[in-house]
């Protein structure tokens, strides 16, 4: 394992709260390094859409106030957080990535998540940056511009959850929550080095709901496994506005951490059996992590899950909720939308019911699919992506052939689909030192050993990499 950090922007929440445990360092100390390192990370990638100091300092003093009465206010008080822009937040306008969005407000409503976090004493340092209403794999957007990535910010820090994942990896603020409804907090996780976990569906309330409906998902994306299962045991907490949420969690995400890996029947696809061009370099050090788990006492066969790429049903799926996303906005306000947003609402009004619906038989075919596959393997392992972080700006690489960000990321939007847990860890660098991803997905409802084996693997040493170059010494 490496050295501990010694500045106190580069500790986990939970070094952080074991600090202010022992007395080492207050919440003030802490939210000030943050929001130093916050500056200078919008600075660098243009990560945020609001950096609110005043909220946080004072937030940072009232927590200070509960450790030193001994009173914490849940498992997180005091641990600065920044929350994705699609998510409400009270008191800060959520402007979605868009000039459609008016920022008068008034924002009076914390989403879910954030209000667990915030009963649970969280210091909420901004909001981060999203494309357009969170609808593509890369970050920029027409009322916030483009996001960069922490290694090069010459290229993308990925989409839809950009702004989180840059502001995770350079160390404004240990935890942030994201939204992932094709893969958007796992393809910026795996493109700037950082752990994300997608649940289950359910398992995190969402309020209010996605237009995307069911393939939209809440999760944590955080600076290792630990904290992530520190992170879920809070925002796992019970919302009466989400119908459709799981209720509380079937025990401790922290305590499972401990569980064995030996024995664990784990599947490894090196392309879901499709024709992917994985690059070499991640293909090399995915297969290195499935080595790393074999060492561990996992029982690992390479074989394929035996489905085909249904990316013409989530397209379906996906583009009809863009489309209803922008259904109110007349003429004036369509014009100032993302061109490529415009484009797949056309496609998505074009649909019909019946087209919805045989692309809602696709999804459930999948679902039984991936059943049947976990009744036999506990954990499938992938590339995140198949490549690493290209030109900032684009949708699609230069040169790739691809029209739309879902042809680069073969490996997440199945998972939407079927609503199973998916995360990503780091496994290695490029030879440009782009940080490179490896997936972890469980059947659904194993939320927990999905975590279980992402921290093995950041015990392991597998999720080692350089921090990104502002960073070093």
């Amino acid at each position: 394992m490496t050295t501990e950090p010694t500045h106190l922007a580069d500790l986990s929440a939970t070094r952080l709260t074991a600090g202010y445990a022992a007395g080492e360092f207050s919440p003030v100390e802490a939210v000030r390094a943050v929001l130093e390192r916050a500056e200078a990370a919008q600075a660098a990638t243009n990560c945020f859409t609001l950096i609110d100091a005043d909220e946080a300092l004072s937030g940072a003093k009232e927590s200070a106030e509960r450790w030193r009465a001994g009173e914490p206010a849940g498992p997180v008080d005091g641990v600065p957080v920044t929350v994705k822009d699609l998510i409400l937040t009270r008191g800060v306008p959520t402007l979605r990535g868009s000039r459609t969005v008016r920022a008068e407000g008034p924002w009076e409503e914390d989403a879910p998540s954030v209000a667990r976090l915030r009963e649970s004493g969280a210091v909420f340092v901004g909001k981060t940056t999203t494309p357009e209403f969170g609808w593509k794999g890369v970050t920029d957007s027409p009322r916030h511009g483009v996001t960069g990535n922490p290694y090069d910010p010459a290229r993308t820090a990925g989409g839809s959850s950009g702004g989180s994942a840059a502001a995770v990896a350079l160390g404004a603020g240990p935890l942030s929550l994201g939204t992932d409804g094709g893969g958007s907090v796992r393809i910026p996780g795996s493109f700037c080095g950082i752990f994300a976990l997608k649940a289950t569906y359910g398992r995190v309330p969402l309020y209010p709901a996605s237009p995307f409906g069911t393939l939209a998902h809440v999760g944590p994306m955080t600076r290792d496994a630990a904290d992530a299962a520190l992170m879920m045991e809070v925002i796992c907490g019970a919302d009466w506005r989400d119908w459709s949420q799981l209720g509380p969690a079937p025990g401790s995400f922290r305590q499972a951490l401990a569980g064995p890996v030996s024995g664990l029947r784990v599947a490894f696809s090196p392309s879901l059996g499709w024709d992917v061009p994985v690059a070499p370099e991640i293909a090399a050090a995915v297969r290195a992590a499935v080595d790393t788990l074999a060492g561990l006492g996992a029982v690992v066969e390479e074989i394929d899950p035996g489905i085909t790429d249904p990316v013409e049903a989530f397209h379906t799926l996906w583009f009809s909720g863009a489309a209803r996303v922008v259904q109110h906005l007349d003429d004036a306000d369509r014009a100032l939308l993302d061109p490529g947003l415009r484009e797949i609402c056309e496609q998505g009004a074009r649909y019909s019911a019946l087209d919805y619906l045989a692309a809602v038989d696709t999804r459930m075919a999948l679902g039984q699919a991936m059943g049947r596959f976990h009744s036999a393997y506990d954990l499938l392992v992938t590339p995140t992506v198949p490549l690493t972080a290209f030109e900032a700006g684009a949708e699609v690489p230069a040169g790739s052939g691809h029209t739309r960000w879902t042809g680069w990321t073969p490996f997440t939007y199945p998972f939407n689909l079927t609503q199973q847990p998916a995360a990503t860890l780091p496994c290695g660098v490029d030879a440009d030192g782009l940080p490179i991803g490896v997936q972890l997905v469980g059947a659904r409802h194993a939320d927990a050993l999905v975590l279980r084996v992402a921290h093995a693997l950041y015990e392991a040493g597998t999720a080692e990499i350089p921090a990104p170059p502002a960073l070093r010494p």
